[in-house]
């Protein structure tokens, strides 16, 4: 067999097989340890199941931390990114694709943008976040000429790890090793509208909002308070930037978790779900005035829209679309977030769709994720009490119910093991 003749199975081809202690071994000696030691090593996945190095099978329940929204190797995803490799892989932003255009105007479809509305294709969520955050240094004059020097973000909040989207980032953890970083950024109490209010004047150049903080172990925004910073920041002639690289996509059941508030942002990031599993992240930017702020050669990348990226977002919407995925979601996420209520040690459950976070009776949330990865179940701890929940949006109410099931004895086992 040649390597033009290499079977599905040509990436295991490519780098052999051995143990998952083996691999991890290997790891530690040629990888960067800003991940950590990972759990597992995963070598396959098919829906809403993966499989280790060693054979075991679990139920997904993070999907990629929200980002596998058709599950793993989903057929149709695969052959429109296959059949879009084999034609046109990249061409540079010195040129264009149909793929880029026609996602481009799907997405502004999909956000309901009015004329005049525009995108901008990147990478990855923080680079949508770099983005936005260089279009908020943009509107930076108020009036009279006055400088817009803040920048608004919340308590809790997390918008990526690269220096802007840093700075934005409330976690004091990941900032400390980095500072000085851009400077401007000022971070509010979570849902305090009094206090958004008090911050909101004309020398603040944009607001950056989380409709569900993910990272602080999902906590939406209370009623009403998008529609307050809309009012406040158009009164104070300010940016209203929505970061939905979580929660956008279909995670909530809609498209954007933000469309039922009754407003109409300046800017909105996505990612993670966007491509389905392959990497692409998007800042729309709606009408012109807002539109216009970044002109040609003030931002750039080279590999933001190519055309496989895009090809595979035009299959994953297709897909969200045709299937009625999102009522999927609604559907499952009810059935969870009702059953995990009823699960002893369980003191509050939050989300919508399916981003769903739950505290527990005792800091033993990383516990339960290593008990879970035990019994067959990945789900992630963003804190010490508090377990996430951001499965592929084909989750089924009999795999939620598996999990369900096993719940209370997985409480039990982190408990015991304290």
């Amino acid at each position: 067999m040649t390597d033009t003749e290499l079977s599905p199975s040509a990436a295991s081809a490519l780098v052999g097989h051995t143990t998952g202690a083996e691999w991890l071994s290997r790891y530690s000696a040629s990888l960067m340890g800003v991940f950590g030691t990972p759990q597992r090593v995963l070598v396959r996945g098919a829906g809403c199941l993966v499989w280790d190095a060693d054979g075991k099978e679990y139920l997904d329940l993070l999907g990629g931390i929200a980002v596998n929204a058709l599950g793993h190797a989903n057929p149709f995803v695969t052959s429109v990114i296959s059949s879009q490799l084999a034609t046109l892989g990249h061409v540079s932003n010195f040129f264009t694709s149909p793929t880029q255009i026609a996602l481009a105007e799907k997405l502004l479809a999909l956000a309901h943008a009015p004329a005049g509305s525009k995108v901008f294709f990147a990478n990855s969520g923080t680079e949508a976040v770099e983005a936005a955050f260089k279009l908020a240094r943009r509107n930076a004059t108020g009036p009279n000429g006055a400088p817009r020097t803040k920048i608004i973000a919340l308590e809790g909040a997390f918008h990526g790890r690269t220096m802007g989207a840093l700075a934005l980032t409330a976690k004091e953890a990941y900032r400390a090793p980095f500072e000085p970083l851009p400077g401007g950024v000022v971070h509010i109490p979570f849902g305090d509208v009094a206090a958004l209010e008090a911050a909101i004047d004309e020398t603040v150049a944009a607001v950056f909002l989380e409709p569900i903080q993910g990272e602080a172990g999902v906590r939406p925004l209370p009623a009403g308070y998008l529609k307050a910073a809309r009012e406040a920041t158009t009164k104070a002639g300010a940016l209203l930037i929505l970061d939905e690289v979580q929660t956008g996509i279909g995670r909530t059941g809609k498209w954007l978790a933000s469309e039922d508030a009754g407003i109409v942002p300046d800017a909105v990031t996505l990612a993670k779900g966007l491509g389905g599993g392959f990497p692409i992240g998007a800042l729309i930017t709606f009408g012109e005035q807002t539109s216009s702020l970044l002109t040609a050669g003030q931002h750039g990348t080279t590999f933001g829209g190519n055309p496989v990226a895009t090809a595979a977002a035009l299959a994953t919407l297709h897909a969200i679309d045709s299937q009625r995925v999102l009522e999927n979601v609604a559907t499952v996420g009810d059935y969870l977030r009702t059953g995990l209520a009823g699960v002893d040690g369980v003191t509050e459950v939050r989300g919508e769709g399916l981003l769903i976070g739950f505290d527990l009776d005792a800091d033993v949330a990383p516990a339960v994720v290593a008990a879970s990865l035990d019994a067959g179940f990945i789900v992630n701890a963003p804190g010490p009490h508090t377990i996430r929940l951001a499965p592929p949006l084909v989750l089924t109410t009999e795999q939620a119910g598996t999990f369900l099931a096993a719940l209370p004895v997985l409480l039990q086992t982190a408990k015991d093991a304290q």
